[in-house]
């Protein structure tokens, strides 16, 4: 989500979006370790872990050896920790907050590291690297047998109130927008009611991840859709955060799809011109809003591997 996806989302939703209440705002550099222009798995590694690392690697650095993520940390810290995508749970962004991969591809590997943490809520799809893996092991058991509860929709989600849930909404991929409908925001919601019982204190990452896809696709229609659906995600979380007066939220991407540009527009609908340099990432730094306490420590130019040190430092976090 680069600065264009976002203001083609504004044009479309009437020079309006929910991130606008963010009161500061910057750039974020992309590059990864080895290559000018980052993958899902080296831009994320670096906002979850403060590394750079090389494109296709989960959570570690260029070495190969593992970085601890600042959903690590949080949750050593006694924290609550949560993760909620629209897409796998197994996917790039996430993995690199929770798991330690040579390659973005190893989904039941990634699958097998969500047992490794105890972290308290993580929602999206990829249900099959859980139950229908080559070793023959179903994961949902174990999460259960460590006092998970297991949800296969968001009706289900919407249910828990409280303890640790793994919601398992779909068999790999989610569906795009409308398709998936408010699953996203209602998600995030129900995160933030299970993380909010902990008196200390949450961190919970929360990905529109299929921005992303239907910038692969040059689709200017699509990216509108999933960023509004990301934007009202956002709402939710901007509600909580003015009603509770200590978060802070954070919103920013791993890196740009598609080279997009603006062209020409009409408020209120979602027929912008836009022309499209690749189907590919881009290299130019993308846009960071913040709101809440410490919002200002995200304003101006910064590395995408300063984010790890900038939330361990506000959150008092002892390594």
């Amino acid at each position: 989500m680069g600065l264009s996806q976002v203001y083609a989302g504004m044009v479309a939703n009437g020079n309006s979006l929910q991130l606008e209440r963010c009161t500061y705002s910057g750039f974020s550099k992309t590059y990864s370790s080895n290559n000018f222009i980052t993958d899902s798995g080296a831009g994320a590694t670096a906002l979850a872990c403060g590394v750079k690392t090389k494109n296709g690697m989960i959570g570690m650095g260029p070495d190969s050896i593992a970085v601890e993520s600042i959903l690590e940390l949080s949750k050593k810290n006694k924290l609550s920790t949560g993760i909620v995508v629209a897409c796998s749970v197994t996917h790039a962004s996430a993995a690199s907050y929770i798991a330690h991969q040579v390659n973005r591809d190893m989904n039941e590997e990634i699958a097998l590291d969500y047992l490794k943490t105890n972290i308290d809520v993580f929602i999206g799809g990829g249900r099959k690297y859980f139950e229908d893996r080559t070793d023959g092991r179903n994961l949902t058991n174990e999460l259960k047998a460590n006092k998970y509860q297991i949800a296969y929709n968001i009706e289900e989600v919407k249910s828990q109130k409280s303890g640790k849930l793994a919601g398992l909404l779909y068999d790999d991929q989610n569906p795009g927008m409308p398709d998936r409908g408010t699953m996203l925001p209602d998600a995030t919601t129900s995160a933030i009611d299970i993380l909010g019982n902990n008196k200390r204190g949450f961190f919970l990452m929360v990905e529109g991840s299929q921005i992303d896809w239907a910038g692969h696709d040059n689709n200017p229609k699509q990216i509108i859709k999933e960023v509004l659906d990301f934007d009202q995600t956002i709402g939710r979380v901007l509600d909580y955060a003015k009603k509770d007066g200590n978060t802070l939220v954070i919103i920013t991407a791993d890196h740009e799809t598609g080279g997009m540009t603006i062209l020409d527009g009409k408020f209120n609908s979602d027929n912008v011109k836009v022309q499209f340099s690749s189907k590919d990432h881009s290299g130019v730094p993308v846009p960071v809003f913040a709101y809440g306490p410490g919002a200002e420590n995200f304003s101006g130019f910064m590395e995408n591997t300063s984010f790890k040190n900038k939330i361990e430092r506000l959150l008092n976090l002892k390594k």
